[in-house]
């Protein structure tokens, strides 16, 4: 009888244990959500200011100048469930200024030029980087999400399902070639 007891405490011990350490995994995954997130808002937002201000410096043509600044600013300005659409066109608008070397090579002949074309290469490269840490993380927690166990004794709480971030996130091939970014 006391053998059977301690048996059933051992056992309850290590349940709770493996309970507990579901959880706590499921939370640090729910905050490195968060903060991948916050990269990638940063990631965007870097871009998109880097772009409306290479727009609005009068280096490039008045009508890529216009192309580019309305796709940052209605990036900027996306509210969340936009987000990923504006994102996107952003995207493409870059490709379509930015598609030939020779585009770019005219901005770094302008004085500034080069410091802009490089800072707008780094900011472009990032974006991609940090939408797969922050959607490599939603699928980890997703996948945990999943379990049985997990969902019958809701370890999740009342945490939202983790979405993913899905965007055009192409560079363009003038910028993805810049050497030394």
């Amino acid at each position: 009888m006391t053998a059977t007891l301690i048996w059933i405490v051992v056992a309850l011990f290590a349940i709770g244990l493996y309970l507990s350490w579901t959880a706590g995994r499921l939370d640090r995954l729910h905050a490195r959500i968060d903060a991948s997130r916050a990269g990638l808002d940063a990631q965007l937002l870097r871009r998109a200011s880097v772009t409306q201000e290479l727009a609005t410096s009068g280096v490039l043509d008045p009508a890529a100048s216009i192309v580019l600044h309305q796709a940052a600013h209605a990036a900027r300005q996306a509210e969340e469930d936009q987000r990923e659409v504006a994102e996107s066109e952003l995207s493409q608008a870059l490709r379509a200024v930015f598609g030939e070397t020779a585009q770019v090579e005219a901005v770094k002949e302008v004085p500034g030029g080069e410091e802009a074309a490089s800072e707008l290469a780094a900011a472009v490269r990032r974006v991609p980087m940090a939408r797969r840490f922050l959607n490599d993380t939603v699928g980890s927690a997703r996948a945990l999400r999943r379990h049985r166990t997990v969902r019958w004794l809701r370890l999740a709480g009342h945490a939202p399902f983790p979405l993913a971030f899905e965007m055009d996130d192409e560079a363009p091939v003038a910028l993805a070639d810049r050497p030394g970014t």
